[in-house]
């Protein structure tokens, strides 16, 4: 077969073709993910010492919580709708309309909290400028419509802007942060490139998709609010499971502390953003497929399942072998003694895999969110209790086994659910 033979037969579907280009797309976004943090993180780590890098992780996680608030779920309940009434352009206006304004509602609604949270603790007022300064992250993220290019599959925008964003920054970084003192830097940098790539991403949807803006009724806001308030529930305990970690020892332990273990814990993520491109490319295709053929659709995503937790389970023991060394490398040694997060998180890497699977592209993709929600309900009580109790005790390590165990309740609960439910 030659190369042209070999093109038509992959590209013999627009579908396919589709599928494939958004994978591309992502993958390419993806690397950057990968790549431009690794350049960044450990000069970071190492310029602005753990006590500095501590104080910047513990705002990022605590605006994280309003970015989720703004977000409302709207990455897969708006994606869901898009993709279905893709071919319709006076619907796609709609959503597209009614998505923006809740949003940029509750992003007022987020600064006026954050407000009230600064001036009436000690902990957050003596670094206020820190926690505004991080705010724009929330902008940019608001302005940005990621939901709206995944459910139209045009993943090359996405990627296209998300690397131009990360690439000012990562330039920016090396050139204004020279000393601990340049702290500030980061997080006006960071902000800057969310709301470059906001702009951005909405002038193209404009200028190439030809959506037009509206006014829309009050009862198509009631139906987006409704529709993503499942998601958004979601969304806030999968934070908790995944994300809020670094927040909560915040309020327990100092920010050198604090500086350490989320240093640690982003290298570990940073591996997560290997199997993004292909949850985020098949999510779109296999809600469609599972609202015109469950059976199909069930074995497509049991298919695609399969071959990547198998990847990530070989990931998971080359970073519990390669931990220590690879510590050394890009931190230094005083960071080798924190080896045992990463042993115990790539464990929680392979269930955070599975659960998106079972979670994301199985539950959400039929619209079954009350079971996902019950699912994780009970997994953010198992994680805040052990945050709760052991955090005082052990420090970080009652962070790192709330994020495990939490992971593995989810996939319990999950499984069960399903069984009982017959879906």
């Amino acid at each position: 077969m030659n190369i042209k033979e070999y093109k038509e037969k992959l590209f013999k579907s627009d579908t396919r073709r589709r599928l494939i280009e958004n994978f591309l797309s992502l993958s390419v976004l993806q690397i950057a993910n990968y790549i431009l943090p690794l350049i960044t993180l450990p000069y970071l780590v190492r310029v602005l010492g753990p006590e500095k890098f501590g104080l910047i992780a513990f705002s990022q996680a605590f605006i994280g919580y309003f970015m989720i608030l703004t977000d409302y779920g709207f990455n897969l309940s708006a994606t869901r709708d898009i993709s279905i009434n893709r071919e319709n352009k006076e619907k796609v206006s709609e959503v597209f309309s009614s998505v923006m304004i809740i949003k940029l509602a509750l992003m007022i609604i987020s600064l006026i909290l954050i407000s009230v949270i600064i001036f009436s603790f000690e902990k957050f007022r003596q670094d206020w400028i820190v926690y505004y300064l991080t705010f724009g992250m929330v902008v940019g993220q608001v302005l940005f419509p990621v939901w709206f290019f995944q459910g139209m599959e045009k993943m090359k925008y996405i990627t296209f802007l998300n690397i131009l964003a990360k690439v000012i920054f990562t330039v920016a970084i090396f050139v204004f942060v020279k000393e601990a003192s340049d702290y500030l830097y980061v997080p006006i940098l960071n902000s800057l490139g969310f709301i470059i790539a906001g702009i951005l991403g909405l002038w193209i949807v404009f200028r190439d998709f030809e959506i037009s803006f509206k006014f829309v009724g009050l009862k198509e806001l009631k139906r987006q609010l409704k529709e993503g308030w499942y998601v958004f529930a979601i969304s806030v305990q999968s934070n908790i499971l995944s994300s809020s970690g670094v927040f909560v020892l915040g309020l327990f332990e100092n920010k050198t502390v604090v500086g350490y273990y989320s240093a640690v814990e982003r290298l570990l993520k940073a591996f997560l953003y290997i199997f993004y491109p292909i949850t985020q490319t098949i999510y779109p295709y296999s809600t469609s497929k599972l609202n015109n053929n469950i059976y199909e659709g069930k074995k497509f995503i049991i298919k695609v399942g399969v071959i990547t937790v198998i990847i990530s389970i070989s990931l998971a023991f080359a970073l519990i072998i390669f931990s220590p060394d690879l510590l050394s490398i890009i931190y230094g040694k005083d960071y080798v003694e924190y080896s045992i997060i990463i042993r115990i998180l790539s464990i929680w890497l392979i269930f955070g895999v599975i659960n998106n699977f079972i979670g994301i592209q199985y539950l959400s993709g039929l619209g079954k969110y009350e079971v996902y929600i019950k699912s994780f309900t009970l997994s953010v009580i198992v994680t805040l209790f052990i945050y709760i109790a052991f955090t005082p005790l052990i420090s970080y390590l009652g962070i790192t086994f709330g994020m495990l165990f939490g992971e593995i309740t989810l996939t319990l609960a999950m499984i069960y659910y399903i069984r009982r439910h017959k879906l």
